[in-house]
């Protein structure tokens, strides 16, 4: 897969069969999606190409561009993409004069200019445009003048990708992970980066890590305990660490502060400044106020076995 960062410099597209959207989760819906655009760009010995957005275009054109929270950051998403086998990746920065476009200068300054589509892939229900005025048939009728086809995505796999995507997204604020996990095809994670907390773990046997996520808009599931892996990028890790998670408040100790914590088990190494990916297994309980330290460590030991037994 080629990524192409902008428009500027893309090549000329061979018979270029595309499909648009925002693709965050890369979940299994998408992947029919996906699937359906390779298959044509086969039929038709052509490129397949996936055009996304960065930004997410409700973060530009959302009066509340903070109420949606994704499930992959763009290097993420870029990543998962990048094992789906598809031929171009490209990446087109979202902004205010993007969102501007009339539906019909999106087709002829946009789709047409820069891709020349042999066929386009596309929902029935896809709007485009300023104001979303543009729609599937206004893409088919001004295809027959530009000579490019309209493929539509069946409805029941769009109906797929809409549930899936608002699931996913409520089931890992409400600690359903074996759902989110299913709907994914993968097991949710996340990054972050191991900073200093007050070793309190350490002294009754838990040392953590504690991760600072940088991607403001990552989703970050549910508080509560996890069973969970986790490699250190850094060490380009061929088989993950197992270990235990918790996010919250920490009730117990001082419970004013949401962080994010991870037990490695069997682990002893100095860790900080790293980066930590945390694959998200199975949600274990939620938080608890024990009645001092050794209760919590008596609580942690039941976590462990918990998570070792998952």
């Amino acid at each position: 897969m080629t990524v192409h960062h902008g428009l500027d410099t893309l090549p000329v597209f061979h018979n270029a069969v595309i499909t648009i959207g925002t693709f965050d989760g890369v979940h299994a819906g998408h992947r029919h999606i996906i699937a359906q655009l390779q298959e044509e760009a086969r039929h038709t010995n052509g490129e397949s190409v996936l055009i996304t957005f960065h930004p997410h275009p409700r973060k530009v054109i959302s009066s509340v561009p903070g109420d949606i929270k994704l499930l992959n950051t763009l290097d993420e998403r870029i990543e998962l993409l990048s094992k789906t086998g598809i031929d171009h990746l490209v990446i087109v920065p979202f902004n205010h004069h993007f969102a501007g476009q009339t539906a019909e200068e999106y087709i002829s300054d946009f789709l047409f200019k820069y891709f020349h589509p042999h066929t386009i892939i596309i929902g029935y229900d896809h709007r485009f445009g300023k104001g979303r005025s543009g729609n599937y048939q206004l893409l088919e009728n001004t295809g027959k003048q530009l000579g490019f086809s309209v493929k539509e995505i069946p409805e029941h796999i769009l109906n797929e990708v809409t549930v899936s995507s608002t699931k996913i997204r409520e089931a890992l604020l409400h600690q359903n992970i074996d759902v989110a996990n299913a709907f994914l095809g993968y097991d949710y994670f996340f990054e972050g980066l191991i900073i200093e907390g007050n070793k309190l773990g350490r002294t009754i046997g838990y040392p953590t890590a504690n991760l600072q996520i940088e991607n403001e808009d990552k989703l970050i599931p549910g508080n509560g305990v996890y069973a969970v892996e986790a490699i250190l990028l850094e060490d380009k890790q061929e088989k993950p660490f197992k270990g235990m998670m918790n996010i919250g408040l920490r009730p117990t100790v001082d419970g004013k502060k949401r962080m994010i914590e991870v037990n490695i088990f069997d682990f002893n190494q100095d860790i900080y400044g790293k980066t930590l990916r945390v694959y998200v297994k199975a949600y274990l309980r939620g938080e608890v106020k024990f009645n001092g330290l050794e209760e919590l460590k008596q609580q942690l030991a039941k976590d462990k076995t918990d998570a070792l037994n998952y």
